[in-house]
């Protein structure tokens, strides 16, 4: 009886749907799960903590709302501190807490271009600009503070008054000052030439330094109350960046980068020297504490701008540096000598914070774990790191609260929520906020593989595989950026958490999904991440995606003759790429806001490089219209038509070339959108047409 019942059911499931699907999933099926339900998350950033309080903040993006939520210890029961709704276009970022924790402080509005115009897809024709709002977090509304001017680039962090009173941030070149209160309007702290930023209170809160960028050189200034004048610190040729206070206010921390020297070659790739400076406040002076060597190694490292250049405590500062080709953090004693390394390995750091006493650095990286983030803590003096975190999970943000560690991390089959870090384990922080109805249960989980490209660079991918059994069409998936890596878990960018989702999706739809971390991406080493034929300068990493495909046409679940691939900017560049080399390979593609041609930003190139012209033209041959004549495989073309990234006139380049070739080349194009889409509903249009477009082109039902 009970064979003749699993027999009829089976039969049921050929024709399932509606409320069938849940008992075919129960017999091995997968339930089917919409694009909507993968992507409705609400996605955690801009965690922070009150200095002198335990409460912690971050902001939560659910279907295009953004709102500050608040939690506090020892329970980090969450709830929501702001009410705005609706699909609107208008992301919160640069979140600080006031020290007692009372009030949260945050740009809300979107990004500027060059011309000042706001961005604004959502067709109110309305002009909004960013601005700087303050909200008490136990009751009231938001107070206006004044503007504040994002770019592409993204937002100035806004800075707190060591007392709570002010805040401070960058905007329209000059530093801006505002009480939080509300009660006065915000107003230039001081002028200064130059395009100014990096605010950064001294602890009595009787200073503020700043950056003065004058474009070849940078000073460090610091503002001081009452006097009304500026202290120009250790003025020189050289680009001075990113103050850092001592803990008592005596001493400032900066990084001094050589200077721009005219008519330097564009192709090979040039070091960047650099060295810590310390100077003495009470006696106005100087001096240089560490100096980097001149090789490529010991160029300034892509992460030194975040957290990891810190003023710690035992006058010791934290610092990042490749000296020996891999991202580490090191501490040195205020009155020079030499370096301590304290993460040795052939593995890189990403996020850093010290400890409440500033005794220690927490920070997160890929050690003994490649493919993933965990977290491990050092003394600032050194010593053997200890793990915090390990296993299956992946952990980004720390901060130290009341004891604990606070972040956000993400799983294989989890999205990205705020976690408390007990032990070795760990406990959700705003279970609630997760959809009842996220298909964690019905997601796969991603294996690493590592293939080698054909001139022998190892490469690591994630594979989703589908849970149908039989040959299915196989999807490339290329991340954006270059400088990123993709990872065996949610990611912890939005954009990259979204295309996880994605690929999630496309797994769940019968694609076997190879995400591919191709070279000049971060976490493998700098010889990895600065390929010295990379990008423009050869496009080297076009191999990685080759070789990635021919792994794929190698394993018994794919057909080999139904492999696409997709990306977006950086990758909608390499999808480019691949249909214009190898058209025999890629049997479609979709191409989301990609570069199509390098030198087409040779205004940026500078002039009077002796190899100007030779860049220009490798810049080219480096690019996929330098092979147009190749491309036969049908393609759709994404972007919003107000993108700050990628000029629009790339993808309207590429459509006339296209069309020459006589290419079947699909578009969807977004009125007034930017390159990070900001309506919640842009990205359910992009990818719903990404699925719909692979299936009637590789046959997927």
């Amino acid at each position: 009886m009970r064979n003749r019942f699993a027999s009829i059911l089976s039969a049921l499931c050929i024709l399932a749907s509606g409320f069938l699907s849940v008992v075919c999933w129960a017999q091995g099926t997968p339930a089917p799960f919409s694009l909507e339900q993968v992507l409705s998350s609400a996605f955690p950033t801009n965690l922070v903590a009150a200095e002198h309080a335990g409460r912690i903040a971050w902001v939560f993006s659910s279907k295009g709302e953004h709102n500050v939520w608040v939690a506090d210890a020892p329970n980090f029961e969450a709830r929501q501190a702001t009410h705005y709704v609706g699909d609107d276009g208008m992301p919160i970022a640069a979140l600080k807490l006031t020290p007692d924790g009372r009030n949260a402080v945050y740009a809300r509005g979107t990004e500027a271009n060059g011309a000042g115009e706001v961005a604004d897809p959502t067709s109110n024709v309305e002009k909004r600009t960013q601005q700087v709002w303050a909200v008490e977090v136990d009751k009231g509304e938001p107070r206006l503070l004044g503007e504040m001017g994002c770019d592409e680039e993204g937002c100035e962090d806004i800075q707190i008054s060591p007392s709570g009173e002010f805040a401070v941030w960058a905007a329209k070149k000059q530093i801006w000052i505002a009480p939080i209160s509300g009660k006065e309007k915000a107003k230039a702290l001081t002028f200064a030439r130059g395009n100014n930023a990096q605010p950064k209170w001294s602890p009595d809160g009787k200073k503020v330094a700043f950056v003065s960028d004058r474009g070849d050189h940078s000073f460090v200034v610091i503002y001081e109350f009452g006097r009304n004048t500026l202290r120009y610190v250790s003025a020189s040729a050289d680009r001075d960046l990113f103050p850092r206070w001592s803990p008592d206010g005596s001493q400032l921390a900066f990084v001094r980068l050589v200077g721009k020297q005219m008519k330097q070659p564009l192709i090979p790739l040039t070091p960047l020297p650099w060295a810590i400076w310390v100077y003495d406040v009470a006696k106005d002076s100087a001096r240089e504490v560490w100096k980097s060597g001149a090789g490529l190694d010991d160029s300034l490292p892509e992460l030194t701008e975040d957290a990891s250049f810190q003023f710690a405590a035992k006058n010791r500062i934290v610092f990042s540096s490749e000296q020996d080709g891999w991202n580490h953090l090191y501490s040195l004693a205020t009155s020079g000598g030499p370096a301590a390394l304290l993460t040795p390995g052939k593995f890189e750091t990403e996020d850093v914070a010290l400890s409440a006493d500033r005794a220690s650095v927490i920070y997160s990286s890929n050690q003994d774990d490649v493919d993933r983030r965990h977290f491990w803590k050092v003394s600032v003096e050194g010593g053997t790191p200890e793990p915090l975190t390990r296993g299956e999970t992946m952990e980004w943000t720390p901060l130290e609260v009341a004891g604990k560690v606070v972040c956000l991390g993400s799983t294989a089959i989890t999205p990205a929520m705020p976690y408390v870090v007990t032990g070795n384990e760990r406990e959700m922080i705003a279970k609630n906020a997760l959809p009842a109805d996220f298909p964690s249960a019905q997601l796969v989980t991603p294996r690493q593989v590592i293939f080698k490209a054909e001139d022998g660079w190892e490469i690591h991918g994630q594979l989703f595989e589908p849970k149908q059994t039989g040959k299915h069409a196989a999807l490339i998936f290329i991340h954006g950026g270059s400088i990123r890596q993709m990872m065996l878990g949610f990611h912890y960018m939005d954009y990259y958490h979204n295309a996880y989702a994605m690929n999630q999706y496309l797994a769940s739809r019968g694609y076997v999904v190879l995400s591919v971390n191709y070279r000049t991406g971060i976490m493998y080493g700098r010889h990895f991440r600065e390929p010295a034929d990379g990008g423009p300068r050869g496009g080297a990493e076009y191999k990685d995606i080759v070789a990635a495909g021919r792994y794929l046409q190698t394993l018994p679940k794919v057909d080999p003759k139904r492999v696409g691939l997709w990306g977006g900017s950086y990758g909608g560049y390499l999808a480019a790429m691949g249909l214009a080399h190898n058209s025999d390979l890629f049997a479609a593609g979709v191409d989301l806001h990609g570069v199509h041609d390098w030198s087409a930003f040779k205004e940026e190139f500078p002039a009077d490089a002796p190899d100007h012209e030779a860049a220009v033209k490798l810049a080219f041959q480096s690019s996929p219209n330098a092979a147009i004549a190749t491309w036969k495989s049908p393609v759709l073309l994404i972007q919003g038509d107000d993108d700050r990234n990628v000029e629009f006139s790339q993808t309207v380049d590429l459509l006339q070339r296209l069309r020459a070739q006589k290419v079947h080349v699909e578009e969807l194009i977004f009125p007034d959108e930017i390159h990070g889409f900001l309506l919640w509903k842009s990205w359910i249009r992009a990818y719903g047409a990404t699925a719909e477009f692979f299936g009637r082109q590789l046959g997927v039902k």
